[in-house]
């Protein structure tokens, strides 16, 4: 059973960094079929959080485990909630993606987000390794990568402002571009 629901567990982590894969890619290149496709699959998130916290439910009431195991249970438990997060995240960059699709595409293509969505991507891709192997040790690693993150998002954030000052009439695209940003910091560390 705990094999089980860790395959599941690994299966919706595949997921997600599928969904931020698509979500980056349908943001850099003003894919609006791809992105819809991110909003779509939040669904199935959804669905598999659910079905793993009922298979947890169920290990903890019927196996009653105990040290390693428990811990695992209990990992699993947190991190499909922490993947289900992550996917409404890559839900609101696809929303984004696909209303930004009908605007004129600045000439820098949105370097500074493909740089913060390329951190993210990376992060999130040695997090699952990390997790598939169990491995605490490189989960930290990774954790530890959260700062850089953070001050990119600052930096994005102090642009576009400066830009929407600049120029008033950028102020929706601006702010779209500003709740991309934060969606991607909030994949990385939660807050």
């Amino acid at each position: 059973d705990l094999e089980h629901v860790f395959q599941r567990a690994r299966a919706m982590g595949s997921l997600i960094e599928q969904q931020l894969n698509s979500a980056v890619s349908a943001l850099l290149e003003g894919d609006t079929q791809l992105a819809k496709r991110v909003v779509l699959s939040n669904r199935l998130v959804n669905q598999m959080e659910v079905i793993l916290d009922e298979e947890c439910a169920r290990i903890l009431a019927m196996r009653a485990p105990a040290a390693s195991d428990l811990r695992l249970v209990l990992a699993i438990i947190m991190a499909s909630t922490d993947l289900e997060r992550m996917g409404d995240e890559c839900e609101k960059i696809g929303r984004i993606a696909s209303r930004l699709t009908t605007q004129e595409r600045p000439v820098d293509k949105y370097r500074q987000l493909k740089q913060l969505g390329e951190n993210v991507q990376s992060m999130v891709n040695e997090t699952l390794d990390a997790f598939a192997r169990l491995d605490s040790s490189a989960a930290i690693k990774a954790a530890r990568r959260d700062h850089l993150v953070e001050q990119e998002y600052e930096a994005i954030q102090c642009q576009y402002i400066t830009s929407m000052m600049e120029d008033p009439r950028t102020i929706r695209q601006f702010l779209d571009l500003m709740w991309v940003a934060r969606a991607f910091y909030l994949i990385v560390t939660g807050k």
